[in-house]
């Protein structure tokens, strides 16, 4: 008997090292406590450079997950923009027990590997405001995206022509190639715009990245030259931001070329407001999180699908996938109080964080 006792430890310690192992994949740790009927979802964010992930999406859909299951644990990670660790992500939480996958994809491709592993386990995977492609992913969260494309060029088409410029030359800051979304704003946004204005210059910006966006309107700029565009269409308020960096960098006023944005990022709101930005898209990021937070725990606890959730239907190209869409909305200087300020989405002090903010804000009633 004493001759078996080291090789039992080491066997229990074997062991205790490939749980750990085994559990180490997530990026940050579960959250919550699971009692033995505690449900655990996990959650999978694509990345950090868009703001809302982690000020947004994050904190609002653990919040409605715990006010609706109090007992959930909720296996959080991001795969800062690298397709192949959210894959492993996936597999660590499937692994831990995920009993419901909720995927923003980094790659909107490749992510159906993610599904197919969990359909092998019985795990439904929601696919989470951006559409996971040729899969046979169980639901969809988000917004009507080519119709926010849609709104951007038009809203741009509208302060083109204002302006007095209607057919002249814009430069077109696409987002990532991967993102579905992406394909989608762009589709929209042509749709509105081409055969209205020149497109003198037009790039797909790799992970959204604002330095990115801003080397190509570097680029953008060298080619057509200071004064040989009058707007820039942008995907989102990150590679916006990159535009005019761009553009005040080359001496250009921003104030004098009209640009467009997505996410109602604090930013983005703040640069509306003082005039350097034209609009953005302002999405329920609540709405949104609520909604899959709703459906997980319905899918974890078995009861399906929540009563009054209205469900469409949207092609990834192998299935049409049952679809939560919401609506966009446009947010402008004189729209910014009736919006993002009466939702809660950010609060006037949030906005008005300097003395020339406070004045902007005042010109249009934010106090």
């Amino acid at each position: 008997m004493r001759r078996n006792g080291p090789i039992v430890w080491i066997a229990l310690l074997v062991l205790a090292v490939g749980a750990t192992a085994v559990l180490g994949g997530c990026t940050t740790p579960t959250t919550g406590t699971t009692g033995t009927t505690g449900i655990k979802i996990a959650l999978l964010l694509p990345e950090t450079k868009t703001a809302r992930y982690e000020t947004q999406d994050r904190p609002l859909f653990e919040a409605k997950v715990k006010e609706l299951a109090p007992d959930a644990t909720i296996l959080y990670s991001n795969a800062n923009q690298d397709a192949t660790e959210q894959q492993s992500q996936a597999d660590a939480a499937l692994t831990n027990g995920a009993q419901v996958l909720v995927v923003d994809p980094v790659d909107s491709a490749s992510a159906a590997s993610i599904v197919a592993k969990a359909k092998a386990k019985n795990v439904p995977v929601i696919s989470y405001d951006r559409l996971i492609l040729n899969s046979a992913v169980d639901y969809y969260v988000s917004f009507d995206n080519e119709k926010v494309g849609t709104l951007q060029g038009q809203a741009l088409l509208d302060k083109i022509t204002a302006d007095g410029n209607a057919g002249k030359t814009i430069v077109m800051i696409n987002g990532s190639p991967t993102d579905n979304n992406a394909t989608l704003f762009k589709k929209g946004a042509h749709s509105v715009l081409d055969g209205k204005v020149k497109i003198g210059a037009e790039y797909d910006t790799p992970d959204w990245s604002p330095d990115k966006a801003q080397t190509e309107m570097d680029q953008a700029i060298t080619k057509l030259g200071k004064n040989g565009f009058v707007a820039v269409y942008c995907a989102n308020d990150g590679t916006c931001g990159g535009a005019i960096s761009s553009m005040t960098g080359a001496g250009i006023d921003p104030k004098t070329r009209p640009t467009t944005g997505q996410d109602a990022e604090l930013t983005g709101i703040q640069r509306i407001l003082l005039g350097e930005q034209y609009m953005t898209i302002y999405k329920a990021i609540k709405a949104e999180a609520n909604a899959a937070a709703e459906l997980a725990v319905g899918l974890a606890k078995a009861t399906g699908v929540p009563s009054g959730m209205t469900l469409s239907k949207v092609n990834n190209g192998q299935i049409d996938v049952p679809s939560v869409l919401l609506n966009p909305v446009v947010v402008t200087k004189d729209t910014i109080k009736t919006t993002v300020v009466a939702d809660g989405f950010w609060t006037t002090a949030q906005i008005l964080n300097t003395p020339e903010l406070v004045t902007a804000g005042q010109a249009v009633g934010l106090q």
